[in-house]
């Protein structure tokens, strides 16, 4: 199987990336350069992270039968200062609301997603230390 993507350069530094029919504008801070149209190609990465991480995860909790009413995914991530700049390290936080929700079950739920299915997750702890937290808020 192959992926393909294509990026046109729409001026200055804008490129607009076409994605399985979707559009994914991208832009330089206005600091570098960009009129800050658009979101930046390393923060695409944290995006693809918890999104296959979060698909993972949904799938796995519903075939446990555990429906949470809150789930979010926040990604951070160390980038160096020097160029060329890039990620060393990376932590998932995985936070989650509902009832009756099960911590085993939510972890075994995040360990799958992390040990065996999502392929970004693969494919950054090849080349860096990626971590992950679990937590469990306070229905409102």
């Amino acid at each position: 199987m192959q992926h393909t993507v294509e990026t046109a350069w729409k001026g200055n530094m804008q490129f607009d990336s076409e994605v399985n029919g979707h559009h994914v504008m991208l832009d330089a801070m206005v600091e570098s350069g960009g009129q800050n149209s658009g979101v930046r190609p390393k923060e695409l990465l944290l995006t693809s992270l918890a999104g296959c991480t979060g698909m993972d995860v949904i799938s796995i909790l519903r075939k446990m039968r555990q429906e949470p009413t809150y789930f979010n995914i926040r990604v951070d991530a160390e980038l160096t200062e020097e160029h060329p700049k890039h990620y060393t390290s990376m932590n998932i936080t995985y936070e989650f609301r509902g009832e009756n929700l099960d911590m085993e079950k939510l972890k075994k739920a995040v360990e799958l997603s992390q040990e065996r299915y999502c392929g970004v997750s693969y494919m950054f702890r090849q080349i860096m230390k990626l971590t992950f937290d679990i937590k469990i808020l306070e229905n409102n």
